[in-house]
């Protein structure tokens, strides 16, 4: 048998560790070496929109959308900044009991969020059909969906608000099948399981309308824990929605709830919003003083805002703190 010289070995190691190097990234990324780089971009756009920083976090997730146009995950980032956005704009955000809208007036960010969602779900369905990062995709597609069960529910639609959110778990399940460690997906598992078990009665009917799959309360918060300790994408989020729910009068786990929004204020400080949900639940835990001061603060910071998008926080932060001076 012949003899393989020396530097023929390395140049057949060096093939092979070419070879591997290049199934890994395809793997990852659907055979694009900058994937790894745009998931970078999408976790410091995500602190950047956590921080109240919109044109930022959307400027970094259109750089996501240029560097691959066909990547579900600069669209789907978008649209995620543009729900927070009507959030803001129409949401209840005193309310302890998660997403409530103030009304049911549609805004001028809602064309654009479904344009983005839409575009984000098409994008994730091509790559599926071709059988491109299987996992993440169905991950991004549930997430597509889960945005589109907020703002439903946003708005008190409960069958279209059903219909995504049972999207959600089925999208979120199928990454999960495929990849077990992919720690983000489980958001989308522990939303599903948290709020199908926690729907009022009559909404609850609707699993005979269109086969919702039961949920299961206590798994969804650990899910969602899960996320938030494990995931990269979503951490900052599922911190949120876990501080909300453990805020909600059925959880009444305010200190639990407290501890994790305060992190949101120290993590994010120049996003009023942790500051007035952190004041909201100082209040419901009897400390009148430090939840009227940080009331206050929020209404000096919100006063003369560069930005429009804080003018209904400013105007509810307002609004709170008179109703609690009439009593």
């Amino acid at each position: 048998m012949r003899r393989i010289q020396l530097p023929n070995l390395l140049a057949l190691i060096l093939l092979w560790i070419t070879v591997s190097c290049g199934t890994a990234k395809f793997a990852w990324g659907a055979g694009k070496a900058d994937e790894v780089g745009n998931q970078e971009i999408a976790v410091r756009g995500m602190n950047k929109l956590m921080d109240g920083d919109f044109d930022g976090a959307m400027e970094m997730f259109r750089q996501i959308q240029k560097s691959d146009p066909e990547s579900p995950l600069g669209y789907l980032l978008e649209a995620d900044a543009i729900w927070w956005k009507i959030y803001l704009t129409e949401g209840n955000l005193i309310d302890p009991d998660v997403f409530e809208a103030l009304s049911g007036a549609v805004t001028p960010y809602d064309g654009d969020f479904r344009r983005l969602d839409d575009l984000a779900i098409l994008k994730a369905e091509t790559r599926l059909r071709a059988h491109q990062d299987e996992a993440r995709n169905y991950f991004y597609e549930g997430l597509a969906y889960g945005l589109r069960a907020r703002l439903e529910a946003l708005r008190d639609h409960a069958l279209a608000t059903a219909h995504a959110g049972k999207r959600l778990r089925s999208f979120s399940l199928a990454a999960l099948k495929l990849d077990p460690n992919l720690n983000d997906a489980y958001f989308g598992v522990g939303l599903y399981n948290y709020f199908e078990d926690t729907l009022p009665t009559y909404v609850k009917m609707l699993r005979f309308l269109i086969l919702l799959p039961g949920g299961d309360r206590l798994v969804g918060l650990s899910q969602i824990q899960r996320a938030m300790e494990k995931g990269q994408l979503v951490t900052p989020e599922a911190r949120f929605h876990l501080a909300k729910d453990y805020s909600r009068p059925m959880e009444r786990q305010l200190t639990r709830s407290l501890e994790l929004l305060r992190q949101m204020e120290q993590q994010y400080p120049h996003n009023p919003l942790w500051k007035l949900l952190v004041g909201s639940v100082e209040l419901r835990m009897g400390d009148v003083k430090e939840g009227e001061a940080l009331y206050r603060q929020v209404i000096d910071e919100t006063a003369h805002p560069q930005s429009e998008i804080w003018k209904p926080l400013h105007q509810q932060a307002e609004r709170a703190l008179a109703r609690r001076a009439g009593h």
